[in-house]
């Protein structure tokens, strides 16, 4: 009886793949993998630190963003992002932005980032010393793109 258990057992412990996740993620853990999740904390603390600078310089020229709608009045390209990051940094006193990463999938030379982020965010509002605080939990796709020139990655959409 003892030994079918651990046969039993060790079909189980087969079956169920030894594909290791890195830690805190749903994300399987390989070198690329490794890398593009190194890439989106440094996007991450530069979210924190309302370092527009920084967030642009992991962007690509080519980004655009259809918002998710077929209407192509609220695209985003590279220069309008520029313009809304420094009006959100005008606007955004502190912001503390959490991501949990799911998954990491390759695909025709892009790779697409899919997170649940946790962002609050404190708001000026005009004439008053504080400001007012919001709060909002979602899930998002960043699709990036290997900038070999850099050696790095770069944001083409998601951000």
């Amino acid at each position: 009886m003892t030994m079918t258990r651990l046969f039993l057992l060790g079909l189980l412990l087969l079956s169920s793949g030894c594909a290791s996740t890195i830690a805190n993620t749903d994300v399987r853990d390989t070198p690329e993998n490794r890398k593009v999740l190194d890439f989106m904390e440094r996007y991450r603390r530069a979210v924190n630190d309302r370092d527009v600078g920084k967030i642009l310089a992991m962007t690509s020229p080519q980004y655009l963003d259809d918002m998710g709608t077929p209407d192509g009045s609220d695209d985003l390209d590279f220069d309008r992002l520029r313009e809304r990051l420094a009006e959100w940094n005008e606007r955004v006193r502190d912001v503390r932005y959490d991501i949990r990463y799911r998954r990491v999938t390759y695909d025709m030379g892009r790779i697409y980032v899919e997170f649940t982020y946790r962002v609050s965010f404190e708001l000026a509002e005009p004439g008053e010393q504080r400001g007012k605080w919001s709060r909002r939990i979602g899930d998002h796709r960043a699709v990036l793109i290997r900038d070999e020139e850099k050696d790095d990655f770069a944001f083409v959409s998601g951000l």
